[in-house]
């Protein structure tokens, strides 16, 4: 049986013509929409089956957020990524935020429709070959420079380092916006978008990276530094 899906892609007539291809193979495509950037909205109205997320940016920070809001507004919706082969950070980002798989953007067709099938059933959908490559990155990384917690540092915002320093903490999203002064949905975008940015799945690692690395030593003045919320003076 064909799967009921949502093509979103920040060039529309890839989107399109994606939504056609996949109609001639039998799938319900509700919509072929652009830009990627307003696809959570659309999805979360028409709640298909699948959302085929198209990209070319999957290292930019919050390429994935419409898949975080789409998840935790609308979770039986699967989301596959289409896009190009990021670091193996970057596949982790896409899972961290909710994806059921990710797809390479030169995969034939009958690889798409794979991806589309195993997503609905819910499984992951990944390519042997992807997965292959990203373990012999893993394995064998490049050279990186000595200094792993400054080139962390430098992918966040002085916010977003506060937000990090709150969750090594051990504080929840409410006590991260008490503390910040800040809306708790708002507090819960900001740790999204540092689990996306050091590529980890979960609060306690991104707190584990933070300290193996010697981020949080370095956080300190950074945070002290950023602007503070300032209490009403009674």
């Amino acid at each position: 049986m064909g799967v009921r899906l949502m093509v979103v892609d920040d060039h529309r007539l890839l989107a399109e013509a994606l939504a056609s291809a996949l109609k001639l193979r039998g799938h319900r495509v509700l919509a072929a929409a652009a830009p990627a950037a307003g696809a959570a909205e659309l999805v979360i109205s028409r709640a298909p089956e699948v959302c085929l997320l198209g990209t070319a940016t999957p290292a930019e920070p919050g390429t994935f957020d419409p898949v975080v809001r789409i998840k935790r507004e609308r979770p039986q919706v699967a989301v596959v990524v289409l896009g190009p082969v990021p670091s193996p950070r970057g596949i982790a980002a896409a899972f961290a935020a909710g994806a059921s798989g990710y797809v390479r953007h030169d995969e034939r067709i009958e690889g798409v429709e794979r991806a589309l099938m195993k997503a609905r059933a819910g499984e992951a959908a990944v390519a042997p070959a992807l997965l292959q490559g990203a373990f012999s990155e893993l394995l064998n990384p490049a050279a990186q420079p000595d200094d792993e917690g400054q080139r962390l540092l430098q992918m966040l915002t002085p916010r977003e380092v506060e937000v990090l320093v709150r969750v090594a903490d051990g504080e929840d999203t409410r006590l991260i916006a008490a503390g910040m002064g800040i809306a708790p949905s708002t507090a819960r975008t900001h740790v999204q978008r540092v689990l996306m940015k050091l590529g980890v799945g979960s609060r306690l690692e991104a707190a584990a990276l933070a300290a193996r690395t010697g981020l949080l030593d370095r956080a300190g003045p950074v945070q002290q530094a950023a602007p503070s919320s300032t209490e009403p003076e009674s």
